[in-house]
């Protein structure tokens, strides 16, 4: 197979869709195989060319988080206490993609009382039509919208998310899973919609987290994942915004480091489902005997216990790994405690 993907790739009429595929498939294959300089070459021709058909920007992204972080202080949430809808249903999972969100949705969705959904898109949704609300809606901040509104509107807005997600609830259960690990962006606003659901912070070490994401051709969207410095930069601005949303808001999420999990799974599942409010159920230990579909990279991993090998598989590629940690910076060293706000991306 290795042989036969390499001559396709001498062709000349092989168009930049299927080198890329061609590329991810082999870097896979020679990991496989042990010979990790020509795997890593592999995943790094097919991360260029996907890099180059979906153009990012990490300074803007560095923006956004920015306005995020200036506009939900506690003053902020002080005055919005009590607005938003009661409902307590919503479990949200979050976090960078490739850090764990699976393994925590599948051991909630174990639970009697939780129905695992998929990465539901209603969150992303309202944020664009709260930009649309606004003249310019291709350079307005949701955020800025948001925080104009009235008490009745982020109630209104919290029932809509409700509705939007009724048609994929199809077990009758009291609680269900959103699954969409780039709503970290938009804490603020479930926070503000939705103050009675739960946020679980899904937290992986960087290099495992980042080279995984490197490794992987995703089927749409996480364009920042293409490129180790963006990556980097991209971790780092998440990890300055959840450390934001701890100071202003403390308690209010919970995080699962993925290597706890990994090494004392009953005690941090015992303590997710504490944070939930649900009692203890043995069968969120078997997880990987629960049958409901995943469609998430990592599907084929979920239907295992837990096991240990994947934690230092980024050491074998360590040496061309240079970009990335220089773009996480501090955040790289103190993990997984997070560095002091000095130290922290310049994001306030």
């Amino acid at each position: 197979d290795i042989a036969a993907m390499q001559v396709q790739l001498q062709r000349q009429d092989l168009d930049d869709d299927a080198r890329l595929h061609l590329e991810f498939a082999l870097g896979k294959a020679q990991e496989d195989a042990g010979a990790d300089a020509a795997a890593f070459a592999h995943y790094a021709r097919g991360n260029a060319l996907r890099r180059r058909q979906l153009p990012y920007d990490a300074d803007m992204m560095r923006a956004r988080t920015q306005r995020a972080m200036s506009t939900y202080t506690p003053e902020y949430f002080a005055a919005r206490a009590g607005s938003g809808s009661a409902a307590r249903d919503p479990i949200f999972v979050i976090g960078m993609p490739r850090a764990g969100s699976t393994l925590i949705e599948q051991i909630l969705s174990s639970h009697p009382q939780v129905e695992g959904t998929m990465e539901l898109p209603a969150i992303i949704a309202i944020t664009r039509e709260l930009r649309q609300r606004d003249g310019n809606p291709e350079t307005t901040a949701y955020h800025d919208v948001l925080a104009g509104l009235e008490h009745p509107e982020l109630h209104a807005l919290g029932e809509d998310y409700l509705r939007r997600c009724q048609p994929q609830r199809r077990e009758g259960k009291p609680f269900f899973i959103d699954k969409m690990p780039n709503n970290f962006a938009h804490a603020g606003l479930i926070h503000s919609i939705l103050p009675n659901a739960k946020i679980i912070d899904a937290r992986r070490h960087p290099l495992a987290c980042c080279f995984s994401n490197f490794k992987q051709h995703f089927a749409r969207g996480q364009a920042f994942s293409y490129d180790l410095v963006d990556m980097g930069r991209y971790y780092a601005d998440y990890v300055a915004l959840m450390a934001h949303f701890d100071a202003v808001l403390p308690g209010r999420i919970h995080r699962v480091i993925y290597e706890d999990m990994v090494a004392n799974t009953e005690v941090q599942v015992r303590a997710l489902l504490d944070y939930c409010e649900l009692e203890f159920d043995p069968r969120c230990l078997r997880f990987f005997e629960n049958t409901r579909a995943v469609r998430t990279a990592s599907s084929e991993q979920v239907r295992q216990p837990i096991y240990t090998d994947g934690l230092a598989q980024w050491k074998r590629f360590e040496p061309w790994l240079g970009p990335l940690k220089q773009a996480l910076g501090p955040v790289l060293a103190h993990y997984p405690q997070v560095p002091v706000v000095e130290e922290l991306p310049d994001l306030r």
